[in-house]
């Protein structure tokens, strides 16, 4: 139950981090959007940087098993456009689509992790299973270094991401294609 509880109230944080910002997520706030008694939070997270540290971890958690499952369920893209497909279906079904909301608060929290190095340490990149797809694409595609590669593009693209949120546009299928095609001849992206 408590286990339960502590998954419920992290995942009520991420909402209100998400829509209220840094300074909107208090403790009170994290009750309200569980539906829980005022105080329940608290108990559960004493401070500020408890709660906060607890949103991190379940951001991680929730991502990681997302992109677990993506690069378990996708066939090993074998050409330059079924990479770039997978990327864009990727930003526009979870990461802008409905796991926006999770995408706005890592972003958040990533920012907070300059002041806060045992976040930072929460949120370096993992490996997964589709960290290791674009790795194994790479690596087939003969680009020098894949592993820097993968992060570089990866990077990339999170910060479209970024931006299309930022911004409310779209990441078009063009800017995600220009950074495969950098990363495939091993050039940085313009």
């Amino acid at each position: 139950m408590a286990t339960e509880r502590r998954t419920a109230l992290a995942d009520a944080a991420v909402t209100v981090l998400a829509e209220e910002g840094m300074r909107g997520l208090t403790h009170r706030a994290v009750d309200r959007a569980a539906g829980l008694p005022p105080g329940t939070t608290s108990a559960y997270h004493r401070t500020r940087q408890a709660l906060l540290t607890a949103l991190v971890r379940r951001l991680v958690e929730l991502d990681q098993a997302e992109l677990q499952a993506a690069g378990e369920a996708l066939p090993m893209p074998r050409t330059p456009g079924e990479l770039t497909d997978a990327l864009t279906d990727f930003i526009a079904q979870r990461l802008t689509g409905p796991a926006r909301t999770r995408t706005l608060a890592r972003y958040i929290c990533t920012v907070e992790s300059v002041r806060h190095p045992e976040l930072r340490a929460i949120l370096t990149p993992h490996d997964n299973a589709a960290h290791t797809a674009v790795r194994t694409f790479l690596s087939d595609h003969g680009v020098p270094d894949p592993a820097g590669r993968t992060l570089t593009l990866l990077y990339c693209v999170d910060g479209l991401v970024f931006s299309g949120l930022a911004t409310g546009r779209r990441v078009a299928r063009e800017e995600v294609e220009g950074l495969v095609v950098a990363a495939l001849r091993g050039a940085d992206p313009v």
